[in-house]
């Protein structure tokens, strides 16, 4: 497998995006996605230090975070990337989109993305994604990616691709 760090921030380009790694002078557009350990940033600088966190999660190789920047204005729509380790060869995806790009097919193409990535690249065995049963766009951007649904648990649903199979 080929983990985090590398030795240059992996950047990947779609049709209507960069995936690139978030600095200091996003923060003004990061702010209302902004989270670390399930709580929300309230300020630029606790957005900032959340992210600081992420880019050393990133250093001790545990995730790759990256921001969906606008392939014109450069401007952060979102973020997506692996977190939680890699143990036994499986990356987990987290993802989310500012209000005002939501329903464009952006996160769409990120994922295929990141997935591609994580299996060309990375050499996961298994990527998976863990969302709310009440997240209906989660669901269906999901299972139109072919992503395979998985248990339920308390109100939550994994699914997954598995690249063995």
């Amino acid at each position: 497998m080929n983990l985090p760090p590398y030795p240059s921030f992996p950047s990947l380009h779609g049709p209507c995006m960069t995936l690139r790694q978030i600095n200091e002078s996003d923060m003004p557009n990061v702010l209302e996605i902004s989270f670390y350990d399930g709580k929300p940033a309230t300020t630029i600088e606790e957005a900032w230090e959340m992210q600081q966190k992420i880019d050393l999660d990133y250093e001790n190789g545990e995730s790759v975070h990256w921001g969906i920047a606008h392939p014109v204005t450069n401007e952060i729509m979102g973020s997506l990337g692996y977190y939680r380790g890699f143990e036994n060869g499986v990356g987990e995806i987290g993802c989310v989109l500012r209000p005002k790009y939501r329903g464009q097919g952006i996160m769409n193409l990120s994922i295929q993305l990141i997935v591609g990535f994580g299996l060309d690249i990375m050499g996961l065995n298994k990527i998976s994604a863990t969302t709310s049963l009440e997240n209906q766009p989660a669901l269906k951007l999901l299972e139109k990616l072919e992503f395979v649904r998985g248990e339920e648990k308390e109100g939550m649903v994994e699914y997954g691709i598995d690249a063995r199979l």
